[in-house]
Parts: C-alpha cells; sequence; structure tokens
C-alpha cells in the first residue's frame, strides 16, 4: 500500500517544487509509504523530497537523458529510494520505445536499454506506463507487464495506464508487478481505495 503523489507544479518549474505542502501530506499520512515524482531534475530534488517524508522518489526523463548522474543517485541514495519511472510507447512494428519530455520526444531508448544501465547498481523499483492507455479507463496492457516480469523478475515493477475497474485491476494480480498504479477511476468514482486495495490482495 503505498501513495503515489505527483508534484505537477514542481513537474513544470522545479524552483516552484510545493515541497512545505508536500511536508504537511507526507506527515498527515505518516507512516503509510509514499513514493513522490513530477519534474525530478537533481540530487538536490531527490534530497528534499526524501527529507520531507517520501519513502521513494520517482525519476523519469532525466534517468534517460542523464544516465550517469541518476546513477550517482542510485550509489548516494540507495536503490530503495528511488523508482525509475519509463512511458512507454508501442510503435507500429511493437517495438517498445521510452518517451521523455512529457510524452512529447521519442528518446530513441527501449526499456531494456534503460533498465540495463541501472542493473548493476541494484535497480529495484520501476513504474512502467503505456502511453496508449494512460486516462483511457479501458483496462492495462497485461502482456506489456508480464513480458517486463519475465524479462526482470528481481525489479519490482509498477503498472500504471487504464485502470477502469476492479476487474482490471485483478487481472494484473498474475503479471508479476507488484504495484498498480490508480488515478482518473478513484477521481471518477468507479470504485474506492478500499476496494481497490481488498482486489488486489483477494485477487
Amino acid at each position: 500500500e503505498v501513495l503515489h503523489l505527483v508534484d505537477l507544479t514542481g513537474a513544470r518549474d522545479p524552483q516552484a517544487r510545493q515541497i512545505p505542502l508536500l511536508r504537511r501530506l507526507l506527515a498527515g499520512v505518516a507512516p503509510a509509504l509514499v513514493q513522490v515524482g513530477g519534474g525530478i531534475r537533481s540530487a538536490a530534488d531527490v534530497e528534499a523530497l526524501l527529507e520531507a517524508g517520501a519513502t521513494r522518489v520517482v525519476v523519469g526523463s532525466i534517468s534517460v537523458r542523464h544516465p550517469q548522474e541518476v546513477q550517482r543517485w542510485l550509489e548516494r541514495f540507495g536503490p530503495d529510494a528511488l523508482v525509475l519511472a519509463l512511458d512507454v510507447r508501442i510503435d507500429d512494428d511493437g517495438q517498445l520505445r521510452v518517451a521523455i519530455s512529457g510524452w512529447q520526444e521519442d528518446s530513441g531508448a527501449t526499456p531494456e536499454q534503460v533498465i540495463a544501465q541501472y542493473r548493476p547498481l541494484g535497480l529495484k523499483h520501476v513504474l512502467c506506463t503505456d502511453i496508449s492507455r494512460d486516462g483511457t479507463l479501458t483496462g492495462s496492457n497485461v502482456s506489456l507487464y508480464r513480458l517486463l516480469c519475465d524479462a526482470w523478475p528481481d525489479i519490482a515493477f509498477q503498472s500504471s495506464g487504464g485502470i477502469g475497474s476492479l476487474a482490471d485491476i485483478a487481472q494484473l494480480r498474475h503479471s508479476g508487478v507488484h504495484g498498480v498504479i490508480v488515478g482518473r477511476a478513484l477521481l471518477e468514482n468507479n470504485f474506492t481505495v478500499a476496494e481497490a486495495l481488498a482486489c488486489w490482495q483477494n485477487a
């Protein structure tokens, strides 16, 4: 049970990161585990969020653009403190490509290539979003997550994109993922957090 937060203001402008607000939010839900993301661009960003009470910090585009820098973060903060976020687009040939800059740019890298840069440093957590499913409420790309989890069984993958019902959550239970990101379906009252947790635990 992990609360996933995204600082949208910080994603647009790191100088406007809402650390005081996040600190209050995190204190209010303690001792729950919380992972926070949104425009992480420096070790100082990671440190500030961990000091504010985040359990893990979600790192996106910079992990593809500047892998050597993020490798240093893994060494400094440890693999339990970082989540690698990969936004994946599937091309017409069925190839997986990692998008960056808010999905606006094709990095040219595959998930395999990105993950390979961090595994020697003990990478533990990867959040993978199927861009084509995000916000659609049409169900998750279960086959994608089975593929990833089979390839790297030692990595705790989180699925993101497409969850619209409890049945969608149940379908992922045996895919190998360690967690499921749920957003719009909760906002639209398709089910409650308690129902989602019960479904995940009992599927």
